[in-house]
């Protein structure tokens, strides 16, 4: 049984008429939110016939109502689902395809004549046999999500429906159902945070869920968003809740502040993805954005612990979501129990904590403070160890700076490579952004030298789909500065 399909057989009969999912293409209430399910279940039920039973069945669908209904259809018919992001690179794309062994891809009509094809919530779309070999999965394989990774072989993470379905349940206790007015979808819906913890809680909730193309709110480039067209987006259609990453946090609040604009309606803005700086929730908030941090990862189904407009605290990611449990190991290191996620696609299966690699502590009051990284741990050549994160988050809550990374393993100081947030910004501009991230650092933590640099590039291996850099490709191609005698 699926908590988000009785949700919507509920709100169906208690509200017919009320809308619950919209976008450029369809409006849809609750009744007829039904009946697209229904109708698109019937038609992949067709469109699998003879195909492995319990393969996986790819969605390459942009942000639509389209995307809800087929994802919600195949939940229905207890069909794995293997998202694709539109950020993964070709050769992640085909690597997910044949590591999950999806049987079937979904994805826009091209045309009329499309084999497979039908109109599924004002959007033709198809269903493409593909032929690659079965993997055998992880009983009870709702959906297996591919991050962009590190590699060009990332791992394909295998949730259970009951394990999405709590982290969504849980977001609508601690948020407060409340908060579910209307959500809009700016990440991705093939990324597990706007799936799981943006559209679940608000069908949960009863809520309205909007989903528009990526390019209609400013996304036609990913990595360089229009921000001006998505805070039009937020403020005409009257939206109360978004999730962001940190990246999307920093222009809009940039962008608001430099305008004099206001987003009224926005009641919660979610953010998660890397950590941030209490400076920029600060200045988000100055800026009319009610940002709130939040911390979690793939394997837990998106969100472990969320700040949340009852509970806040802006120097931590939150409280720990009740449906998990959180320890800290003698090194600092997270682990989260009880199983959160059934294995990673042909590993065996999970049993026991997981341990995050990330480090962190928990106080008192039961907030998450995380602090960086185990593997990402620099240890300074005075012995002092240092989270490049917490550096990196004092460096990018300054308005002038868009990027940063920061090296220094067995060095006597820490330096920087530094991407200005507009091309005319001068030496002189940024070395007052870096003295002002030092003033709220100690000696050990300060940045010493710096470089500027072209903005990290996905398409070189520079930066992760969510924003984050790749140290080993920036050091790489930056190991002349790095690397360089003290």
């Amino acid at each position: 049984m699926s908590r988000v399909l009785d949700a919507i057989r509920v709100h169906a009969a208690a509200k017919p008429d009320a809308v619950a999912l919209a976008g450029a293409q369809a409006q849809l209430s609750w009744l007829d939110l039904l009946g697209e399910i229904e109708s698109a279940a019937i038609w992949l039920a067709a469109a699998l016939r003879g195909l492995p039973p319990e393969a996986p069945v790819a969605v390459a669908l942009d942000n639509g109502p389209a995307w809800v209904v087929v994802d919600l259809a195949l939940i229905s018919l207890n069909r794995p689902s293997l998202p694709l992001p539109p950020f993964l690179s070709a050769e992640q794309r085909v690597h997910a395809l044949t590591d999950a062994g999806a049987c079937l891809m979904v994805s826009p009509s091209a045309t009329a004549e499309t084999p497979i094809s039908t109109v599924v919530a004002g959007e033709a779309i198809c269903a493409e046999a593909l032929g690659l070999p079965a993997r055998v999965l992880h009983a009870g394989t709702a959906k297996i999500t591919y991050t962009s990774g590190s590699t060009a072989a990332p791992k394909g993470v295998c949730l259970s429906q009951a394990q999405m379905e709590s982290v969504a349940a849980s977001l609508v206790e601690v948020i407060g159902a409340e908060f579910a007015g209307r959500h809009l979808a700016v990440l991705p819906l093939g990324v597990l945070l706007e799936n799981v913890a943006g559209l679940y809680p608000t069908l949960l909730a009863g809520g309205e869920y909007r989903a528009y193309g990526l390019a209609d709110i400013g996304f036609a480039n990913p990595f360089r968003p229009d921000i001006s067209r998505l805070a039009d987006a937020i403020s005409d259609l009257d939206i109360t809740s978004v999730i962001l990453v940190p990246e999307l946090l920093r222009a809009l609040t940039g962008f608001l502040a430099f305008t004099g604009g206001r987003l009224p309606t926005l009641k919660l803005a979610a953010v998660g993805g890397a950590k941030l700086s209490p400076q920029l929730i600060a200045a988000a908030r100055a800026a009319g954005l009610p940002a709130y941090e939040g911390y979690g990862l793939s394997e837990c189904a998106s969100v472990v612990a969320l700040n949340t407009p009852s509970a806040d605290r802006p120097s931590a990611v939150g409280r720990v979501l009740p449906h998990l449990q959180l320890t800290t190991a003698a090194d600092g290191e997270v682990l989260i129990s009880p199983r959160p996620f059934l294995g990673y696609v042909g590993g065996p299966p999970h049993d026991g904590a997981l341990r995050t690699g990330d480090l962190g502590a928990i106080d008192a009051d039961g907030f998450l403070t995380i602090t960086g990284r185990k593997s990402n741990l620099i240890i300074t050549a005075f012995g002092r160890n240092v989270a490049p994160e917490w550096v990196e988050s004092e460096l990018l809550a300054q308005p002038e700076i868009a990027q940063a990374a920061v090296f220094g393993e067995a060095a006597a100081g820490l330096c920087a490579l530094v991407v200005p947030s507009r091309p005319d910004l001068v030496g002189e501009a940024l070395a007052a952004a870096v003295a002002r991230a030092n003033a709220r650092l100690p000696d050990y933590a300060k940045v010493e030298r710096w470089r500027v640099v072209t903005p990290f590039d996905p398409s070189r291996g520079e930066l992760t789909g969510n924003g984050r850099p790749r140290r080993a490709a920036l050091h790489q191609s930056h190991r002349d500065f790095i690397e360089q005698p003290a």
